[in-house]
């Protein structure tokens, strides 16, 4: 992830596994939305509130609802950024590996 997705897509995988209880796996894998146009690198107010850009795995239902509290909602083509991580699991001493399958990659142990 780079850009202004980096801070939007580790929140999200942060969310999905301290929220929603999900592993780093399906945390990574999951859907993914990205926010633009709402604040410029110059200091200029921007105007309105920018566009929600959503991955082909968020569903209608949650457009419509996103839609109906005044977002403005659009779908994207492609996958946002890009995750690998690694959980350390102190309790139990072991590591759970993750690589998203947006890209190319794997967790690997030994």
């Amino acid at each position: 992830m780079g850009g202004d997705m980096q801070p939007q897509g580790h929140a999200q995988v942060l969310v999905n596994m301290i929220d929603f209880g999900m592993n780093p796996q399906a945390a990574g894998d999951a859907a993914r939305v990205r926010h633009l146009g709402s604040a410029t690198p110059t200091g200029q107010k921007a105007q309105g509130g920018g566009t929600l850009v959503v991955e082909s795995g968020v569903s209608d239902e949650v457009i419509r609802a996103l839609r109906s509290r005044g977002h403005e909602v659009r779908r994207g083509k492609g996958g946002f950024g890009g995750y690998q991580g690694i959980l350390i699991d102190w309790q139990n001493k072991t590591l759970q590996g993750a690589s998203e399958s947006r890209k190319d990659g794997a967790a690997v142990g030994y």
